[in-house]
């Protein structure tokens, strides 16, 4: 239990991962999917930060004339979690977009209906 207290981001990140991909493969609401594709971003994003960042250490920021890098945090991890936020407010946005011109067409969210209506519009 003493572990779970010292790495409680880490466990949480874990937890918005499973919540974010059951809601992602039980739903068939794109909307919802869309949702739970989101919250597994958010859980790689709590994950990349909390594993990037090393207690007692700044910013990498020079300040104080202090050169020697064992005082400061790796910044590659926050580049990535930057990175990745843009990149997925993008994917979203595209993903909403095309979810609002599919129920323009097929009057419903539900993704196994829009695959039945898909393949009558086949025959």
């Amino acid at each position: 239990m003493e572990m779970f207290a010292t790495h409680i981001e880490e466990v949480v990140a874990v937890l918005l991962f499973g919540i974010g991909f059951t809601t992602l493969l039980l739903h068939r609401n794109l909307i919802k999917k869309i949702i739970g594709l989101n919250v597994m971003d958010t859980a790689i994003y709590l994950m990349f930060t909390s594993v990037g960042y090393v207690e007692g250490r700044t910013a990498p920021i020079m300040a104080d004339g202090i050169t020697d890098a064992a005082h400061y945090i790796n910044p590659i991890p926050s580049g990535l979690v930057l990175t990745g936020i843009v990149v997925s407010v993008s994917v979203t946005a595209l993903m909403l977009a095309l979810t609002v011109r599919l129920y323009r067409r097929y009057h419903t969210l539900d993704i196994d209906r829009i695959t039945l209506l898909m393949k009558g519009e086949d025959d």
